[in-house]
């Protein structure tokens, strides 16, 4: 069988079995979704959905129902369903956007919301030579990482600063970030998807470009069985990653930010489609791993000297950085406090069991909500607790430089590029009086990069321990000009009134920071909230960077074009960005 699409053929497959959008009442919805599903896998409880009807930090909203299905065809059955019975549909994976963007937003939609989440379907494809990757709906960006580790290759992205959990596809819709400096937003143009067209017709689109079949059953059901040659399949153009960020994050005198959701140049199908379109599948570049690596761990108190650095590395070196990650003095000390009990659990058990263990606390976390007389966020403070009955647990060259260093960066280099650095930061700091480094042990740098890693999980349990003493926390994730010197912010007093703490930490060579502030009690989040974002327009920065708008960003007039050339009935994921969440985008339409 050809398993190589022509261009030239329709690749668009209306579905044959539903008229366009008709109308069911809730009740029917719910019978056909379970004729579908089986019981099982149709949660309409209220009591029972709830963790997947609210956002991982904030957010949420009612649903007629939540939908586990097992299958890609069980996925396209739901669908028609759902198109059938004009209701909203939310594709949700593993519900770790820090945006609230995959949950629905309050309950003021004009239509009945389906929720349908992926996260069974996760099956891994590798193909032409372990040099790309297949992956389904609901597989995870860590369980790529372990698969691929086994062919000695590595993914596109790597576990965040947030969860480990993450999946594959919510990157790819995200345009996600990262720490890896050569590889930049999660990005493809290799995609197998369904999209509702402007007549209201359900559509099954393969862009994948490996021939499956005809129709939607046969489509769905090979590519979830694997039935296709992974040998190696014919280049047809498309990238698979986006191959042009090195240079972009190099040219170093731009004006411009290297990456940022809104940015129209990595807007394609599924990629930054922020679930506007229900993606099945997609085809992602893998990359060889390195044969050695080292980590430098380097300390400043001064804004130009870093600043310095990053231009000269960015500009001089022949051998690109792997990782640059900043960590500010302030958060350094949150995350060694706060974050201690994930330091520990991935350095004692290991990456492979964080999953499983986030999963049981969220589901302790949902059970224990229900029951007005429990303390709230009693499982962090219990894991609070026990955290802080361990001993010191980072190494002391690095509590020397908290001490004497304002600044903190880490830059991991691989191969030739290990002995590049070595020569460049010796020469460097060799006058330098604000500054200094050391080569990492194997220890140190896996403390180094662990600390980091628990940053963003810190900062939100600093909030929940003191949540008598200080406000909420708003967390901004931005990015600068590539040519910027001042890159730490100067906040005036109108806004520092606000602050019990300012943290900053993020991807120092492609100058994305997350940026999380601690708010005094009593402050007003949205109030302090817009105006940060008009200093931020006025540095020429871009925001959100990596998380995508969700529902706590207006996203811009290129996005919501796009958004709205996707979906133009407004059923996928409606009010993301802040725009409408009425049918066809208009408020006449109720």
């Amino acid at each position: 069988m050809n398993d190589t699409p022509s261009r030239d053929k329709e690749d668009r497959i209306s579905s044959a079995n539903i008229p366009s959008q008709g109308i069911l009442s809730p009740d029917q919805v719910l019978d056909k979704l379970t004729d579908v599903l089986g019981t099982r896998n149709v949660q309409a409880d209220p009591e029972k959905n709830e963790y997947y009807r609210m956002g991982w930090r904030s957010g949420g909203g009612n649903a007629l129902a939540v939908l586990f299905p097992q299958t890609l065809l069980e996925i396209w059955r739901c669908l028609e369903v759902c198109v059938e019975g004009n209701c909203i549909i939310i594709m949700q994976a593993a519900k770790t956007g820090l945006t609230e963007g995959s949950t629905p937003s309050g309950n003021d939609y004009d239509r009945p919301v389906v929720v349908i989440n992926t996260l069974a379907i996760d099956q891994l494809y590798l193909i032409n030579d372990n040099e790309q990757v297949i992956s389904l709906a609901g597989a995870t960006l860590h369980q790529l990482q372990s698969q691929l580790k086994a062919v000695n290759r590595a993914p596109h992205s790597v576990i965040g600063s947030s969860t480990l959990g993450a999946s594959i596809i919510g990157g790819i819709s995200n345009n996600s970030g990262g720490s890896l400096v050569k590889r930049g937003p999660a990005y493809t143009e290799l995609a197998l998807f369904a999209q509702i067209n402007t007549q209201g017709q359900l559509v099954l689109v393969n862009h994948l470009d490996i021939g499956l079949g005809d129709t939607p059953e046969e489509i769905l059901t090979r590519l979830q069985n694997g039935d296709f040659d992974k040998r190696k399949l014919p280049d047809s153009g498309k990238m698979a990653s986006d191959k042009e960020y090195i240079a972009r994050v190099k040219d170093i005198d731009a004006s411009t930010p290297s990456r940022f959701n809104a940015d129209k140049r990595r807007l394609y199908e599924a990629s930054g489609c922020a679930g506007k379109l229900a993606v099945f599948a997609v085809r992602l570049d893998t990359y060889p791993t390195a044969t050695k690596e080292k980590a430098f761990y380097i300390g400043s108190n001064s804004v130009s000297e870093l600043a310095q650095l990053r231009r000269q590395i960015l500009s001089t070196f022949k051998n690109t950085p792997e990782v640059g990650e900043y960590m500010h003095r302030d958060i350094f000390d949150v995350s060694a406090k706060y974050g201690k009990d994930t330091f520990l659990s991935i350095k004692h058990l290991g990456t492979d069991a964080l999953p499983r263990l986030f999963s049981i606390k969220g589901a302790i976390d949902a059970k224990f909500h229900k029951w007005s007389w429990m303390p709230k966020h009693f499982t962090d403070k219990v894991m609070q607790f026990i955290a802080n009955l361990f001993p010191k647990h980072l190494p002391e060259r690095m509590l020397a430089y908290r001490d004497k260093y304002e600044h903190h960066l880490i830059i991991k280099m691989s191969d030739d590029g290990i002995v590049e650095a070595q020569e460049f930061l010796q020469s460097f700091f060799a006058a330098s009086k604000t500054g200094s480094y050391f080569d990492c042990s194997k220890e140190e740098s896996e403390s180094a990069f662990l600390n980091r890693f628990a940053a963003a999980g810190a900062a939100l349990r600093y909030e929940v321990i003191h949540e008598k003493e200080v406000g909420e926390i708003l967390a901004l994730d931005i990015a600068i000009p590539r040519n910027e010197l001042e890159w730490l912010e100067t906040l005036p007093e109108a806004i520092t009134q606000h602050l019990e703490m300012k943290l900053y930490y993020g991807h120092f060579f492609c100058y994305v920071f997350h940026q999380d502030y601690i708010l005094k009690k009593g402050s007003d989040a949205q109030y302090v909230k817009t105006m940060m974002l008009e200093l931020l327009n006025q540095r020429g920065a871009k925001y959100p960077a990596e998380h995508n708008v969700g529902h706590l960003y207006e996203a811009e007039p290129d996005l919501q074009n796009f958004y709205k050339s996707l979906d133009p009935t407004n059923t996928f994921n409606p009010g993301i960005g802040k725009t409408s969440k009425n049918k066809r985008h208009c408020s006449c339409c109720l």
